[in-house]
């Protein structure tokens, strides 16, 4: 599903006016829409209270074509304008032609009229704002949101119908006024916004219903921002040969892992098995191996220095090396950040070997890099990084609180000056190309709020690009298989109590049911969490 900023919206319904559809056509479908879902949410409308905050632009037009509706419909409508409309304007004389009890702000200066209103509404619609630009909520405006929000708290709350957009969240961003009136519903018209599936935007919008309102046929065509969904992953999943073998689906080398770090070396390259890939090899610390060969007995390794000063010199050699017979290059998970671990990171990154079709760059790697102005200019290798939103600030030398304030920006902006596919993690991930591309992932789960799963996804990624993947679909697709995989278990789990390592035989359970669906209940294919339980699949030493 395409996603979209308030100008590419403006911009389509102006194609749509352009191609024909007169503007106050787009206005009917719209409020139509509002209405029906006002219907659906309450089960009928005959007698049911409702109150449509409308405000002056085409937002409150279609709240007023809403209210006429429900009005048609038989609900007990009562509008209540922010400011005054011109009788001349359609939808507003259409509902003085049909007596719908209307009240304007300006004639209700101590707020009683709508306490009033809205301690009797089932359903308010919310058509205040819409996707006008980013602006503190005050005035008269703010005795509203202060009163709806006020009726939100109720032992029984109303039902909160959002058009387009609640009021106060902004479309590019998902930034949310204090004041922002929480919906149960969000009706957006034509295309989703950005600001629905970006923090804290989509935890007021509820549940969005995107409406058709007549926009031009393949008009968000040339839309770059894509929301990831099962069904845009399965048609990007690699299909897997029956005769294929362990070299076809490609060969992984995870240079991961320290004394403090341990398990980060084994979930990211459990989790490059996981995904599909065919061989995987560790490169970490002798010391490392010891301990984690026993868990991990697919893997083959290459022993390094357990000095970590000494990874800078003693290590780049045999790592590069190794990679000359490897397709992928994952860097970066429990490395630590010594100098020698930085040098090391410059040193391999620098010299990759040109049959390495993709690195990934993650953690550690990607603190070290920060300590490198200019470092995006020195790599020979296609690169997918993978910040969370403290490395990211690290990255750019800015602020946590920037990166999270417009985090599509933030990626894109990043993508394209290092010319590098982005991967910006936290709730609803953004995974940016440098040609303007971007998907963002529609899961948002505390459950993945724990030590390691990033190293889980650093490693998903890595084994979807040894398999064929490009970098962008590999990220996009992991973030997304990742994120499937975490809700699947928060279904026994709640929002707390993850192990990283309960991912890992998420993960190919996730994998079967985006491609085939829900697996049987019985026979079929074996529970790898009752495995896990009693130590017999992913158990083993964790960070």
């Amino acid at each position: 599903m395409k996603l979209v900023t308030a100008a590419q919206m403006r911009a389509l319904e102006r194609a749509a006016v352009d191609a024909g559809t007169p503007l106050q056509e787009l206005m009917e479908q719209a409020g139509l829409a509002v209405a029906q879902e006002a219907w659906l949410a309450l089960g009928t409308v005959a007698g049911r209270r409702i109150v449509v905050l409308a405000g002056p632009g085409a937002n409150g037009g279609d709240g007023l074509v809403a209210a006429r509706y429900l009005a048609e419909w038989e609900a007990e409508v009562v509008v209540y304008l922010l400011r005054p409309r011109d009788e001349t304007d359609v939808p507003f004389k259409q509902l003085i032609e049909r007596d719908v009890r209307i009240i304007a702000a300006a004639d209700d200066g101590d707020g009683l009229l709508l306490d009033e209103a809205l301690a009797n509404a089932e359903l308010v619609v919310d058509a205040l704002l819409g996707i006008g630009r980013r602006r503190p909520i005050e005035g008269a405006l703010a005795g509203i949101m202060q009163r709806a929000n006020a009726a939100r708290q109720r032992a029984h709350p109303p039902t909160i119908v959002a058009v387009d957009l609640p009021t106060g969240v902004e479309a590019d961003s998902g930034f949310a006024d204090p004041l922002s009136l929480r919906a149960d519903i969000t009706v957006t018209f034509g295309l989703a916004k950005v600001g629905l599936y970006a923090l804290p935007g989509s935890e007021y919008a509820g549940r969005v219903q995107v409406v058709d309102i007549g926009l031009p046929k393949g008009a968000a065509r040339e839309i770059p921002v894509e929301l990831m969904s099962t069904g845009w992953v399965r048609e990007r999943l690699p299909k897997r040969s029956v005769s294929g073998n362990k070299g076809t689906f490609g060969r992984v080398l995870v240079v991961a892992g320290s004394r403090n770090y341990v398990g980060a070396a084994r979930l990211s390259a459990e989790a490059c098995y996981r995904a599909g890939a065919g061989l995987v090899t560790v490169a970490c610390p002798a010391g490392v191996q010891a301990m984690l060969a026993p868990a991990l007995a697919e893997a083959t390794w290459l022993p390094l220095p357990d000095d970590a000063d000494a990874l800078g010199t003693g290590a780049t050699a045999a790592i590069l090396d190794t990679l000359a017979s490897c397709d992928v290059l994952l860097i970066g998970p429990g490395l630590g950040q010594t100098t020698g671990i930085g040098a090391l990171v410059a040193a391999v990154l620098t010299e990759a070997p040109a049959n390495v079709r993709a690195a990934v760059i993650d953690a550690d790697a990607l603190n070290a890099l920060a300590r490198q102005p200019g470092w995006h200019e020195r790599i020979s290798v296609e690169c997918v990084l993978t910040p969370h939103p403290g490395e990211m600030a690290r990255l750019l030398d800015t602020t946590v609180a920037d990166v999270q304030s417009d985090r599509l920006t933030v990626a894109l902006t990043a993508a394209a000056a290092w010319q590098r596919v982005v991967v910006l993690k936290g709730a609803h991930t953004v995974v940016a190309a440098p040609d303007g591309r971007a998907a963002i992932s529609p899961h948002a789960n505390p459950l993945l709020a724990t030590g390691g799963t990033g190293d889980v996804l650093a490693g998903t990624i890595a084994g979807l690009i040894a398999q064929g993947m490009s970098a962008f679909e590999a990220a996009a697709c992991g973030v997304y298989i990742h994120g499937f995989a975490a809700e699947e278990l928060s279904e026994a789990l709640g929002d707390r109590g993850l192990l990283a390592s309960d991912l890992l035989p998420a993960i190919p359970r996730a994998v079967r049911t985006i491609l085939h669906g829900a697996p049987p209940r019985a026979g079929g294919m074996p529970d790898l969490g009752a495995f896990t339980a009693l130590g017999l699949g992913s158990g083993g030493i964790t960070g």
